[in-house]
């Protein structure tokens, strides 16, 4: 029996396919993927290429889970508020204002998810997707995805891209890289951390204002509108006002609670408490300490390093207590054993938020990716004590 050279190739790249796939090991019996090293352990899902744990240690020398998430790994792709928990959004993260951006004087409509923004692209951006696994070792392991043309509306041209993590001496390194193959397109993206430092174990509270926040670099911010889409003003935080965290090293997260302003300071009408917006990193030495988050009550530091220009922090306003802690958090007897109201904090070191639209920023050559262009992040997080 003969066959087609079609046939042929067809099977020759399925059997490929196979074998590639066959090479990658399988998660463990909980279906995660498992990563570590002195210090640290990582846990990652290939939806959304999501980090669902990470294990430090505390002032007692505890393993403490210090990332939100799900026990259940196949409520991800169910949940339906999906609040991207520790995982990549893309191809563009944060906001598009009014879901329309240009490129050489053609403009483009995306799907307006937030109000009358999009929001991370869209609600099949790639926190939404299942990535491949595509390598994987004992303190490593790679995720890739292929995101098509117009899969969410209005990004059109193929783009390829994977993210790496790995663990090294109680540091979790981020890599992300990307590349538009046949035209020019947006690419912004970051991993869409929540941390609780104290892993909801303080008896006190479960909230995160007792945590300490420091930028060093970042005296500057981007001014929002009630949608926490950037107006275009950059703004000067004056030392102890609302959105400061620069002038000192021992500023309580929530340090202007008391203030009137504090509720509202992140808009929606004044229902959103404490931030949700960007911080510039400006004038920092070659692989400085940008962001150092703290918590009295473990014991654990954050320190963040990244050659992104800034960062977004939200402090979980949106958050209505209707989910779970993980079994590996909270207290006996079901104390803080939900996600309350400003019980977390999400970090996301990413460039400007809607700079495709905001080219008195100067942006746009960091934010629009063509053939031969590629995107790349690294960023670390190193964890330690006080």
């Amino acid at each position: 029996m003969r066959f087609s050279s079609a046939v042929i190739m067809a099977s020759v790249a399925q059997a490929a396919a196979v074998a590639r796939e066959a090479a990658v090991p399988a998660p463990g019996p909980d279906g995660r993927y498992t990563i570590s090293a002195p210090g640290i352990k990582a846990q990652f899902i290939p939806y959304g290429a999501t980090l669902t744990n990470l294990f430090v240690k505390d002032k007692n020398g505890d393993d403490i889970d210090v990332v939100l998430g799900y026990d259940d790994i196949d409520y991800y792709p169910v949940d339906p508020g999906h609040p991207v928990y520790n995982a990549i959004p893309g191809r563009y993260a944060n906001r598009i204002g009014n879901g329309t951006y240009s490129i050489d004087g053609v403009e483009y409509t995306t799907q307006k998810n937030d109000g009358d923004n999009t929001l991370h692209s869209g609600t099949n951006n790639w926190s939404f997707r299942f990535w491949n696994v595509t390598a994987y070792s004992e303190d490593s392991i790679t995720f890739s995805i292929l995101d098509k043309s117009n899969s969410s509306q209005g990004f059109f041209g193929d783009v390829e891209s994977s993210v790496t993590y790995s663990v090294t001496d109680s540091t979790w390194k981020i890599k992300i890289t990307a590349n538009s193959l046949d035209q020019k397109t947006p690419i912004l993206l970051t991993q869409h951390t929540y941390f609780n430092l104290d892993a909801y174990r303080n008896p006190a509270t479960p909230l995160i204002w007792d945590h300490t926040l420091h930028l060093p670099y970042s005296s500057r911010y981007l001014e929002a509108d009630q949608g926490a889409l950037p107006t275009g003003k950059i703004l000067t935080a004056e030392p102890g006002s609302i959105n400061d965290f620069a002038s000192a090293a021992n500023l309580k997260f929530g340090h202007s609670r008391k203030d009137p302003k504090f509720q509202g300071n992140c808009g929606a009408n004044g229902a959103c408490e404490g931030y949700n917006g960007y911080w510039l990193i400006e004038d920092a030495p070659k692989d400085a300490v940008v962001l150092t988050l703290a918590s009295e009550f473990s014991g654990v530091k954050a320190e963040l390093k990244t050659d992104q220009p800034g960062v977004v922090i939200y402090s979980c306003s949106w958050m209505d207590g209707s989910a779970d802690v993980k079994s590996t958090q909270g207290l006996e007897g079901g104390k803080n054993s939900k996600v309350v109201k400003s019980s977390c904090v999400a970090i996301e070191a990413q460039d400007y938020p809607d700079g495709i639209n905001r080219p008195e920023w100067g942006r746009l050559d960091k934010q629009i990716f063509g053939p031969g262009q590629t995107y790349v992040q690294e960023t670390s997080w190193t964890f330690g004590l006080i």
